[in-house]
């Protein structure tokens, strides 16, 4: 049996959820993934990043050092619950067939994409990223 999320309603200030509409459109939502661990050899990492580029098409940029990384995409999403969902599993399903490093995430920002824009146009939003694909910080 297939179970709905869950989530607060607007207005529904005593926490109460209500289940979402399975109709409800997809929204993209800037998705910022940070990772942590043991040194890693650079090319290494950069080898492993780059063929999870491929395996995820949505892959923006990706920043690495031999014992942290960033990566930053799009991901499709009804709404913030099932992003952070996806964007929590993406490391760990991808470390064997991308041979990424054995690192733990330690970070991470999901906003829909009109809070992304906002950000940049005030001038706090992300860093700016590099062109589109991998680099060292």
């Amino acid at each position: 049996m297939r179970r709905a999320l869950t989530s607060v309603g607007p207005g529904d200030g005593d926490g109460g959820g209500y289940e979402h509409d399975q109709d409800q459109a997809s929204r993209l939502w800037h998705v910022t993934l940070s990772v942590s661990g043991k040194p890693a050899p650079l090319s290494e990492v950069r080898r492993g990043l780059e063929q999870l580029a491929h395996d995820h098409p949505f892959l923006l940029t990706s920043r690495y050092a031999d014992d942290h990384a960033e990566i930053r995409y799009w991901e499709e999403a009804r709404d913030l619950h099932d992003a952070a969902a996806v964007a929590l599993r993406l490391w760990g399903e991808h470390r064997s067939s991308a041979q990424l490093p054995p690192w733990e995430i330690v970070g991470l920002e999901v906003i829909d994409r009109a809070t992304y824009h906002l950000r940049v146009a005030e001038g706090y939003g992300p860093p700016p990223a590099h062109p589109v694909g991998v680099h060292p910080y």
